[in-house]
């Protein structure tokens, strides 16, 4: 996907998360336990399970890589559960602590959308704070838009429904907005089957951290490429801090601005070409 449609993509399948979230705290309902915060717990677990599932697959589903989605989606679900057992009791004790509903009960989505956040930061190809700054923020949003819905229309159970829809795509929007806003190298399809996908390349350009594999293979390969001439490792980046060097894998060869090259440190604008796929890498300092 490309930068300027991230937000978008995650948005949308955010509102999906919350939408679906909605049907199900309100299939098992708040009768079944009279205790309170066990029933907020056992609701926000619910929600933050099905937003988490459906944010943290966003980054596979738009690079038609089914084995990424389920894999991020494996991930981020569970700790979306968390994130809601534990971000809607502490809104609703900050309610019970100061009084403030509204407030206390923004905090307690803010949470939630921090470690919704987090897990995709830890997925994807951003940092993790930055993704955790993204929910955190989105969460807050999200939050406070959920109970201006619920009171503000007349029916609570289509208010409620409203409220998770908003509050799943401004938790969605803002983890990608934050991250693209922030994003200090990426890489730019130009050509082959995913072409205008960009890939945020953040998270590798520690010389601590880890390296990212190119290659046609979605088990094998951080950026995977559908290209049967790109070997299932075709080449790896290695960040340096301030910038990335190129390795190349392959028997095929990489090319960097038409020359074929095994090792080469990348700069802004350069055209990388594997297989039948051109990238351009692209760099803000």
């Amino acid at each position: 996907m490309s930068r300027r449609m991230r937000a978008y993509y995650y948005a949308i399948l955010g509102a999906i998360g919350g939408l679906i979230g909605w049907q199900l705290s309100d299939w098992i309902g708040l009768s079944f336990t009279p205790n309170l915060y066990l029933s907020e717990a056992i609701v926000g677990a619910l929600i933050g399970l099905s937003v988490g599932l459906l944010i943290g697959a966003t980054e596979g589903v738009v690079t038609l890589s089914p084995v990424r989605a389920a894999r991020a989606a494996l991930f981020s679900g569970p700790l979306g559960l968390v994130a809601g057992a534990i971000g809607l009791p502490l809104g609703e004790f900050v309610f019970q602590v100061v009084g403030a509903e509204f407030f206390g009960r923004m905090l307690g989505w803010g949470f939630f959308g921090l470690l919704i956040g987090a897990a995709e930061g830890l997925t994807g190809k951003t940092q993790m704070w930055k993704g955790a700054l993204g929910g955190f923020i989105g969460g807050l949003l999200g939050g406070a838009l959920l109970e201006a819905a619920r009171r503000g229309l007349g029916d609570a159970v289509a208010g409620k429904a409203a409220g998770l829809v908003l509050l799943g795509a401004a938790i969605g929007a803002f983890i990608a907005l934050i991250s693209v806003l922030l994003s200090r190298a990426w890489l730019e399809v130009t050509s082959g089957k995913l072409k205008g996908a960009e890939f945020i390349l953040d998270k590798f350009l520690n010389p601590r951290g880890p390296s990212a594999i190119i290659g046609s293979s979605a088990l094998k390969a951080d950026i995977a490429l559908p290209d049967p001439d790109i070997a299932p490792q075709h080449a790896i980046l290695s960040g340096s801090g301030t910038h990335f060097n190129l390795k190349d894998m392959s028997l095929n060869g990489t090319y960097v601005n038409g020359r074929k090259v095994e090792l080469t440190t990348l700069a802004d604008r350069q055209k990388i070409r594997i297989g039948n796929t051109e990238l351009v890498y692209h760099e803000k300092r």
